[in-house]
């Protein structure tokens, strides 16, 4: 199985992704998917986009990017968290397809 690389992304790349991050982790773990995880600034996601399969991000995606973006705020509300789940694994699915 391939090693799916994700970007997780938050306004400052310190607080709010370190949450998603671990949650995105047990995700990940969970479902036995092999994973490498980077910890940004939204404002990087254009320029590293290329190398990554896909972005998770706590903020307002502002741009348009060639890889899958997920924004994530359930993680830090509770809300729709199912949802946001099984979007990231969807998206995985098709990653790996």
């Amino acid at each position: 199985m391939k090693k799916i690389k994700v970007l997780v992304a938050c306004g400052a790349g310190i607080a709010t992704s370190t949450v998603v991050m671990k949650k995105v982790e047990d995700l990940f773990a969970r479902n036995n998917i092999p994973v490498d995880i980077r910890q940004i600034k939204i404002a990087e996601a254009a320029g590293l986009q290329n190398q990554a399969d896909l972005l998770i991000s706590t903020t307002m995606l502002p741009a348009a990017y060639s890889i899958p973006a997920i924004q994530a705020m359930a993680y830090l509300t509770g809300i729709g968290v199912d949802k946001v789940e099984a979007k990231i694994l969807d998206a995985v699915k098709s990653i790996q397809e």
